[in-house]
């Protein structure tokens, strides 16, 4: 027979009713499940809410089921918790930073192509504009810590930099200039 483990008969209820009774009785539960398996309460409290979903859906098979109703919740739970896991963005997040996608092109050859054609063209400016640039633009540092590093005002490392930019403009494209 229907082993509902609830205080109150399932088919003697609304379907609201049967919604609420779920919830006040296994929610809790149900958080504590998925927040152990994911480690992160708000991602479980998301993961619950779609088990109420579902149970919601079901409603009327969960009223004749054979069967415990709170098994049948943390089975939903527990296989949205793998799904979740499994999706892509999850993985990286597991990952982090340092997860290397070889699709993505980070192995390394799209630096060398840059440096292939970015090097040629700083030869072909000043030591002093050369220098505002690889400070600013491959060393990522601001104007001001450039001025410190060079012993140049920031208007000085300013306007050198855009001198070098507008220069290597015009070589990339003429028609620009």
């Amino acid at each position: 027979m229907v082993q509902n483990t609830m205080a109150t008969p399932l088919t003697a209820m609304s379907r609201s009713e049967l919604l609420g009774t779920i919830m006040r009785e296994h929610r809790d539960g149900l958080v504590s499940y998925a927040e152990k398996m994911l480690g992160d309460h708000g991602l479980a409290e998301d993961i619950v809410q779609e088990t109420i979903i579902r149970a919601w859906r079901n409603i009327d098979r969960l009223v004749g089921m054979e069967g415990s109703v709170r098994g049948w919740l943390f089975t939903v739970t527990r296989h949205l918790v793998i799904d979740w896991v499994r999706k892509p963005h999850a993985r990286r997040e597991v990952i982090g930073d340092n997860y290397n996608d070889p699709v993505s092109g980070t192995d390394g050859t799209e630096a060398v192509h840059d440096a292939l054609v970015v090097k040629p063209l700083l030869r072909r400016l000043s030591p002093e504009h050369r220098a505002v640039l690889v400070h600013i633009y491959l060393c990522d540092r601001t104007i001001q810590e450039t001025a410190g590093i060079l012993g140049v005002p920031a208007g000085t490392v300013k306007s050198r930099q855009h001198n070098a930019l507008r220069k290597l403009r015009a070589v990339v494209r003429p028609e620009a200039a």
